[in-house]
């Protein structure tokens, strides 16, 4: 129904709340947020792929919790998750992540990141949800020199920055065709809790994996490379305050710190807080990787959102590697 009138929320509490993929890094940072807010539900639909379920234990004994271990392309559980229950918001973040994983199985990646997006949004559209925030990837932007948010200019290289781009158009004719009120989120490098380490995993936990066990850190490209790492709970505030604020409605923010490392500097800062002596060895770039640089413009998401990212690195980095240590047992068999 063109032209409905958006219904946002403007505020959490008493609402009825599903997550998907609640129960990953993210997901379980953001759903740890809002148990500590005064909600009515939250649901989770999270299968377990990318997360430990000995990690999340106090989010799925919180009474307020039904958590449904099942995919997103399942309809069944869609429509036990949406028709059969009161939602008000919805947080999409389940997805096939990422970008070697899509270069090796991008049948699956489809499935996942587009079929499934498309599948949350429908079923979020037959329950008539007040508001819909979509989890994209910094990695729309491919190659492209600026990373605002008006940015056009897409060159992508992998299946999984397309299917998460084809998830923002999905998103963005919902909003237009149904009037669904609809915020698109594009998260930069989340680090934190929460993250075990693994072949498609972020390099955070894979360099702490890898220092902990005195094996070298190896880093593909050269040494100019740098990312904006930003810290899980910092991006789980920008999340919740794009649910909370009436003017996310119809609109894209970056999610990430504003600031930048390079891959050295962050692998020599790993060496030193666990002591590695291994050191540092350079490979040649992965042929999908073709970024150097890249650093979130969160103006936007500051000004408009309230958003305010507490940047620690350092100290982040710590309760990181202590977390890691705390679930070593978890680590998959190399």
């Amino acid at each position: 129904m063109i032209g409905k009138v958006y219904c946002a929320l403007t505020m959490l509490e008493r609402a009825h709340v599903l997550i998907t993929g609640g129960l990953g890094a993210i997901g379980s940072a953001l759903s740890r947020a809002l148990l500590k807010r005064d909600i009515a539900t939250l649901t989770i639909i999270d299968d377990f792929s990318s997360s430990s379920p000995d990690a999340t234990l106090d989010i799925v004994h919180d009474s307020r919790v039904i958590h449904l271990r099942r995919s997103i392309i399942s309809d069944e559980c869609l429509r036990h998750a949406l028709l059969e229950r009161p939602q008000d918001i919805v947080f999409h973040l389940a997805a096939n992540f990422a970008h070697q994983s899509s270069l090796d199985h991008p049948i699956i990646d489809c499935e996942v990141n587009s079929l499934g997006t498309a599948k949350v949004l429908e079923y979020a559209r037959k329950a008539d949800v007040k508001k819909f925030v979509f989890a994209s990837s910094s990695c729309v932007y491919g190659n492209a020199k600026s990373y605002d948010v008006g940015t056009k200019d897409f060159h992508l290289d992998t299946p999984y920055a397309i299917n998460k781009l084809h998830g923002e158009y999905l998103v963005n004719f919902y909003r237009e065709h149904h009037g669904m009120n609809t915020t698109i989120l594009r998260y930069f490098n989340s680090f934190g809790p929460g993250e075990l380490p693994g072949r498609y995993r972020n390099v955070i936990p894979n360099f702490f994996a890898r220092a902990m066990n005195g094996q070298d850190l190896p880093i593909t490209g050269d040494e100019t490379v740098s990312r904006d790492f930003n810290y899980v709970e910092n991006t789980a505030q920008g999340t919740i305050l794009a649910a909370e604020k009436p003017i996310s409605a119809g609109k894209i923010y970056n999610i990430g710190s504003g600031n930048e490392i390079t891959i050295v500097e962050l692998a020599k800062k790993i060496n030193a807080i666990t002591g590695n002596k291994a050191g540092i060895t350079m490979h040649p770039a992965r042929v999908w990787d073709s970024i150097k640089n890249r650093c979130a413009d969160i103006s936007l998401t500051v000004k408009e959102l309230g958003y305010k990212p507490v940047i620690d690195f350092d100290a982040q980095l710590q309760v990181t590697y202590q977390w890691l240590k705390e679930h070593q047992k978890h680590f998959p068999k190399v």
